[in-house]
């Protein structure tokens, strides 16, 4: 499990109870992943091919920190800037052009299990 500082940026700002869970995850010792050049150019890539406005450019972080990291599967709740299959393939075609390898993006639904099935 990895979480970058952009996510621990973020829930500094979140409700309480966004908090305490972040605090229990981070009890699991993930690895923290730092915001690095290769990521914020990997980023601006995105911006520069309008797949996110401005005002969501972190959500493109995110997704430029996982791919550089080499991350294998980035999960969120973003269902209308991240997890969202034509903006997927946007990000998939910049990390190629860019020389990274593609990264697969899924909800939490979609990674979770419950027991033997």
């Amino acid at each position: 499990m990895v979480v970058s500082t952009a996510v621990a940026a973020e829930v500094a700002a979140a409700y309480e109870a966004v908090q305490i869970q972040y605090d229990d995850f981070l009890d699991l010792k993930p690895e923290i992943l730092e915001v690095t050049e290769q990521a914020i150019a990997l980023a601006e890539a995105y911006q520069h091919r309008q797949i996110l406005t401005p005002q969501y450019y972190t959500a493109g972080l995110h997704i430029a920190i996982a791919t550089v990291a080499e991350v294998d599967v980035l999960v969120s709740w973003n269902f209308k800037h991240i997890v969202h299959f034509n903006k997927i393939r946007l990000f998939n075609a910049v990390n190629l052009e860019m020389g990274y390898k593609p990264i697969q993006i899924f909800s939490p639904r979609e990674v979770m299990t419950y027991g033997a099935d």
